[in-house]
């Protein structure tokens, strides 16, 4: 499932955006969606990688047997879209560079699963490396 959300991350790099990238699946394994931090390229605040495949993945019934796999520790911002959507795991590829709101996701019942890759810190450390204003405006820390 993380091969997904790290293809998408590096996509976005290519691009030029922020590499966080994520996915959808239904606990069976299926995929549902994927997307990526656009931010940069789409000049929309609000396009995390998080919120992307969300959104790609239309409405469903209900959220709680689905996974979000993202590449990194979700914001504040995308931490509330899986406690309010009630999204009921959430694996994350690494929380080094970036805790987000892991404790309080757990704290209220999200299975976390952090796989501490250090093929997801590396990408995201090459990119705050060469674009530190860009990686502090997405962070809040402007």
């Amino acid at each position: 499932m993380l091969a997904v959300a790290l293809e998408e991350a590096r996509l976005g790099f290519d691009e030029g955006g922020i590499p966080i990238g994520a996915a959808l699946f239904r606990r069976t394994g299926e995929l549902l969606s994927r997307g990526r931090n656009r931010r940069v390229q789409q000049g929309d605040p609000s396009v995390h990688g998080e919120t992307d495949a969300f959104r790609r993945a239309g409405r469903q019934r209900s959220y709680r047997n689905l996974v979000m796999v993202t590449t990194l520790a979700p914001c504040w911002y995308c931490s509330g879209l899986v406690r309010q959507f009630r999204i009921g795991t959430l694996v994350v590829g690494e929380s080094r560079t970036f805790a987000g709101g892991l404790d309080w996701l757990r704290e209220n019942g999200v299975e976390v699963i952090d796989l501490d890759s250090a093929e997801c810190r590396e990408l995201l450390e090459r990119y705050i490396a060469a674009h530190p204003q860009v990686w502090n405006e997405d962070i809040g820390e402007e």
